[in-house]
């Protein structure tokens, strides 16, 4: 079978999305620029928001979940008196409304949607229903009755009132939040009805969009140093977790992905907990320590 062409480079480099263009194809376009073996992302992005994607290159990759369970931050502006069918400004208005809630009716609202909440993903979303993506069926005219599912939202705020049609709200969230849910949903509850008009991630996990680059910065920079020297280390992914490091004999029990000794840092670390462990200033493996070792789940090949 043939080998993948490209680098065997590691790392992230935070990109600051523009609208029009996929996660997929900014993920694409940096692993070409950088001659990268394997890419991937840390969060979906929709075609029409901006911000903060951030692409992980090989071992790096490795750490995508936990950049993808981490907080998140939102800013987006609501425009109220119209639903669409893609719950965002892209789609087709379906319904309006001439009510128009106060700022104060507003804030009230807002409070049912922090905390652990369900949510019901919009019919035009990547969620899979029997094995295809529900988009999908919804561009083909199906009508589908999406599971809710579980979401925690830390905080969400009422930035401004721009105009009587439209608030800016800024909201930190979990894992598999659709801020065009909220948007649908606050406008069905103040019963003005309600979709996103613009939406841009501030920051994910401990990466900001004000550091990304840009994709015209991304061509310019193309197949050089300059690009490479944009790399973050891949242990950023690993922000959430304690740091341990590894005795030496430790470390090559690890590197074989068994279990092996770690003297804990300055990181508290308990029996059970996930911990990620490094040698000689290298990042070796995660997993979870148990009684001086721990017992790796993946592995990094540095």
């Amino acid at each position: 079978m043939a080998r993948k062409k490209g680098r065997d480079i590691s790392g992230w480099l935070i990109v600051d999305k523009p609208a029009g263009v996929t996660s997929t194809s900014v993920v694409n376009k940096v692993r070409w620029a950088l001659d990268a073996k394997k890419a991937g992302h840390a969060g979906t992005l929709d075609p029409a928001a901006t911000g903060v994607l951030a692409v992980a290159l090989g071992e790096a990759t490795k750490t995508v979940p936990f950049i993808t369970d981490a907080l998140k931050c939102y800013r987006f502006v609501v425009q109220l008196g119209a639903s669409t069918k893609t719950d965002d400004a892209e789609g087709e208005v379906i319904a309006t409304s001439d009510a128009r809630p106060s700022d104060d009716e507003i804030r009230t609202a807002l409070h049912a949607f922090e905390g652990d909440i369900e949510q019901v993903p919009p019919q035009f979303s990547a969620v899979k229903v029997d094995g295809e993506r529900a988009y999908a069926l919804a561009r083909a005219g199906e009508e589908m009755d999406l599971v809710a599912r579980p979401l925690f939202v830390e905080s969400l705020v009422m930035i401004a009132r721009l105009d009587a049609d439209q608030v800016e709200l800024e909201m930190v969230c979990g894992k598999g939040g659709y801020v065009r849910s909220i948007a649908r949903d606050l406008g069905q509850n103040l019963g003005c009805l309600g979709h996103v008009a613009w939406l841009r991630r501030e920051w994910s996990g401990p990466f900001e969009a004000s550091d990304g680059i840009s994709l015209d910065q991304i061509d310019a920079l193309a197949k050089t140093p300059e690009l490479d020297a944009k790399l973050l280390p891949l242990e950023l992914g690993l922000d959430d977790l304690p740091q341990l490091k590894a005795t030496p004999e430790g470390a090559v029990r690890l590197k074989n992905g068994n279990p092996g000794m770690v003297i804990p840092g300055a990181d508290a670390v308990e029996w059970g907990d996930e911990a990620w462990v490094s040698f000689e200033g290298k990042p070796l493996a995660v997993g979870v320590y148990k009684s001086g070792e721990l017992h790796p789940s993946r592995v990094f090949n540095l």
